[in-house]
């Protein structure tokens, strides 16, 4: 039939078509698209007792429209990290129970039984302690089994071709790594911020070493990647009593730096941080950072004696985790800048009575952490300047 967009009506057929739902009388839809690429359908049975997600990539950025075309198969990117994630990291992510390639479109888990991680905290939540440490160990788990380390060589350059995302990686390279220091029609930011903006466009300095970042992003292909980690990618809850942390949305999954995913779960961590302190509200946010690159280190030292190539030693592991620190610093900066002066912001900032002192703050905090990525070399180094 070729690619079609679902509408809500068509969700029921769909389902019993693609062998989901016996019974297509039996489905109740709505829609729940939330973010800014897809539209999200939960269909649920008329007793309540069963339910799944359909998430669909359109031909444009959601958001926007047909005034901003983009290739729906972003999708099959979205579908090949579940699929790698599902080997490694069962538990810390939704259930994929189908994917549509024609049409772009997946077949999942129904989680509106938890909680968007921003929403909670927006709303002055804790993180708790399970987390961070859960986001760390995935990051591991996915870094190390498709790097060189954990994958065969053949394998691996399979999966580089496979994954190789011009169009996606192409937003990263200008809307996180460049216009956030030039004159650009998608920047924008609060009139109380025109001073550090154009002082961030005069820093030459800054520049360089964003520079430096981006140049790393472009040529770096160290393991498959989420390509959006943040904390409205993640979903926190219980489940029969005990903690349940899901990660989705993968679909700027790429093969890169490592650093690059914890980079901009911390970045998102540290804004979290000063929206809770311009409200009052600090809890645990100050361990986050912590507990995450605890968590990944630990469980990437945990995998390193199953790697293939045996002539990468323990003293080159170290090595090689230093690295990851230090860019993981560097991207957090680059985060937090793009999300106060760039294209698309944080609601931790934006919805504040007053949003200014903060985002003052942390725009500050994101430029020391580019340009001093290499000084700062442990989570208490970032602490001194928050």
């Amino acid at each position: 039939m070729g690619y079609r967009i679902l509408e809500t009506d068509d969700i029921p057929g769909y389902l019993h078509e693609r062998g989901h739902w016996a019974n297509p009388d039996d489905i109740h839809v709505r829609e729940v698209s939330d973010g800014n690429m897809n539209r999200v359908f939960l269909a649920s049975s008329a007793d309540g007792t069963r339910s799944l997600a359909v998430k669909q990539a359109l031909p444009w950025v959601r958001v926007a429209g047909p005034s901003w075309p983009m290739n729906p198969d972003r999708a099959d990117a979205e579908a090949r990290a579940y699929e790698q994630l599902a080997k490694v990291a069962p538990d810390k992510i939704p259930a994929v129970h189908g994917y549509d390639p024609e049409n772009y479109a997946l077949v999942m888990e129904d989680m509106s039984d938890l909680e968007v991680l921003r929403t909670l905290l927006n709303e002055g939540a804790a993180y708790g302690p399970h987390t961070s440490a859960r986001i760390g160990e995935l990051v591991a788990q996915l870094s190390f089994t498709t790097s060189d380390f954990g994958m065969p060589s053949a394998e691996r350059k399979a999966l580089v071709a496979a994954s190789v995302s011009p169009e996606l990686c192409k937003i990263t390279e200008d809307v996180v790594l460049s216009e956030p220091y030039v004159e650009h029609e998608h920047n924008h930011w609060h009139p109380g911020l025109d001073d550090l903006a154009a002082r961030f466009r005069a820093d030459a300095r800054l520049r360089t070493e964003v520079a430096d970042l981006r140049h790393t992003f472009m040529t770096s292909a160290q393991a498959l990647l989420h390509g959006d980690l943040h904390t409205g990618s993640v979903m926190v809850g219980e489940r029969e009593g005990a903690p349940v942390v899901r990660v989705f949305d993968p679909e700027f999954s790429f093969v890169g730096p490592i650093g690059y995913d914890l980079g901009l779960y911390w970045a998102n961590a540290l804004v979290s941080e000063e929206r809770a302190r311009a409200l009052g509200t600090l809890s645990d946010h100050a361990d986050q950072l912590r507990l995450s690159w605890e968590a990944f280190e630990a469980e990437f030292r945990r995998l390193w004696p199953t790697r293939v190539d045996t002539f990468f030693d323990d003293a080159y592991l170290d090595r090689f985790l230093r690295r990851v620190w230090t860019e993981s610093v560097g991207y957090a900066g680059t985060e937090i800048v793009r999300r106060i002066i760039g294209f698309a912001h944080l609601t931790d900032l934006t919805t504040l009575p007053d949003p200014v002192p903060a985002s003052r703050r942390a725009l500050l905090l994101g430029r020391e952490l580019i340009v001093r990525r290499t000084e700062l070399t442990t989570p208490d180094h970032i602490r001194t300047l928050v």
